[in-house]
């Protein structure tokens, strides 16, 4: 059960931060997902696209911790803290 509602916070957490990547690319730049993301690759600059994209894991993130759903705000909090070895790793590649 625990490890359930962990999976699913974790899910949520993953789509979130992957919507956030594409509303700041298709909003802000105004250009392809799979086009910015190439580029970005090239450029070095995947990890900052990541970054921002994590900005929208603090809505789930508040949102369980409000409706005490705290283990599915810990899934949350781990795709965050993967979010964040992802961008380490792209920055020292």
């Amino acid at each position: 059960m625990i490890k359930k509602e962990v999976a699913i916070g974790f899910l949520i957490g993953i789509a979130a931060n992957l919507a956030g990547m594409f509303l700041y690319i298709s909003l802000v730049m105004q250009k392809e997902f799979e086009t910015v993301l190439n580029k970005a690759s090239e450029e070095g600059l995947l990890g900052s696209i990541i970054a921002l994209g994590a900005i929208l894991n603090f809505l789930p993130f508040f949102v369980f911790i409000r409706k005490k759903q705290d283990y599915r705000a810990r899934g949350v909090l781990i795709a965050t803290i993967l979010s964040a070895i992802v961008i380490l790793i792209t920055k020292f590649l």
